[in-house]
């Protein structure tokens, strides 16, 4: 198995004062290192846009601040309308109770709830990840797909620039049937997102 994401998301401490949430967007974008919160589907692949969410929801908790960074998290529209009001505790202060409910997803546990198979699709680890798995939708095509595209990309690039240092021709050929082999490959799952 796979870990989940290479790289866990990090709130900033010092935050301006802002009058809505929506203006904390350039920081979220930045500390959710470009990718939803939640499922960790890119920004530079989003088939919908991306969102605010309030991680205590707002519905359920009015009286909060709705400008709090630490309660905003960076979410594709995918989780976040999965996500919505639910808050099966019913206790602001209780996210979960280790069976429902959520974890941020910049604590340490949440990775501990996921991991990627081979193929990229998402995989839960224990009951709490199985309940976040389905409550958040994360068995949809797409969480698989921008992963594999991710992956593809990476390792376009790393070929090429592989190919420019290599001087024998032969090795050079190889390398561009493999490159020519992964565009391909490319090609077809960003068709695929595209008819998601």
């Amino acid at each position: 198995m796979i870990p989940f994401r290479k790289k866990k998301p990090l709130r900033r401490d010092n935050v301006p004062i802002v009058s809505t949430y929506k203006q904390h967007i350039s920081f979220l974008m930045e500390d959710f290192n470009n990718k939803c919160g939640y499922c960790d589907d890119s920004y530079t692949w989003r088939t919908m846009w991306y969102e605010i969410d309030h991680f205590i929801p707002q519905k359920k908790f009015p009286h909060r601040d709705p400008t709090e960074y630490k309660n905003l998290v960076f979410a594709c529209r995918s989780c976040n309308n999965s996500k919505r009001a639910k808050w099966p505790t019913l206790n602001e202060s209780l996210s979960h109770d280790g069976i429902q409910g959520f974890i941020d997803p910049c604590d340490e546990e949440y990775d501990k709830q996921f991991e990627r198979k081979k193929d990229g699709s998402i995989k839960f680890k224990t009951n709490l990840g199985k309940w976040m798995f389905h409550n958040l939708k994360l068995h949809r095509p797409q969480h698989q797909i921008i992963w594999l595209i991710e992956q593809l990309d990476q390792n376009i690039s790393e070929l090429e620039s592989l190919s420019v240092s290599i001087s024998d021709e032969q090795v050079r050929a190889k390398i561009q049937d493999n490159l020519n082999k992964l565009l391909l490959s490319y090609r077809k799952y960003t068709k695929r997102l595209g008819e998601i």
